[in-house]
């Protein structure tokens, strides 16, 4: 299935989530080249916090991911278990999108993105358009959707197997 939701503490929703949301972009900015420089062929898709005390980051490899290659990244990781439990997974149908090129790789299917803001924070539609600033959805009835780069928190593929 899809990824958990970020954890979430009663009171002050909005500042844990955008906390959530800074903390994953510092984690990713971390451990994406650590990763990288140090496992050939891998890339770091994504780096989500299910909970206070767990990291899961998302890899993709040319080659597939499998579990060898899960445990070598692990490893790789080893500085972080003092604070976190680690996760390591493949992106499954429902891959993350974090950058320009996973957006660009989507195009034509359909997306889930979460933007900074309140409870109707979430746009869902057919991925049209990746610009220099924005991306485009077709959300059917609702029109398209221009959603800046700087207001995207989460976005993912949308598993056209899984019926809901």
């Amino acid at each position: 299935m899809g990824a958990q939701r970020p954890f979430l503490l009663k009171g002050a929703v909005h500042e844990t989530v955008s906390t959530t949301f800074a903390k994953e972009r510092t984690l990713q900015d971390e451990i994406a080249p650590a990763v990288e420089s140090r496992v050939p062929g891998v890339r770091v898709l994504a780096v989500e916090l299910p909970s206070p005390s767990r990291i899961r980051v998302f890899i993709d490899h040319e080659d597939g991911v499998d579990h060898a290659l899960c445990e070598r990244v692990t490893h790789v990781l080893d500085a972080y278990r003092m604070e976190y439990g680690i996760e390591v997974s493949s992106p499954g149908p429902d891959r993350p999108l974090r950058t320009r090129e996973h957006f660009a790789d989507a195009v034509g299917a359909r997306v889930s993105v979460r933007v900074e803001g309140g409870r109707k924070s979430r746009r869902r539609g057919v991925l049209i358009e990746v610009g220099d600033e924005t991306i485009t959805l077709d959300a059917g009835d609702a029109g398209e959707i221009h959603i800046p780069y700087e207001a995207i928190v989460r976005a993912n593929l949308i598993d056209e197997g899984l019926t809901t």
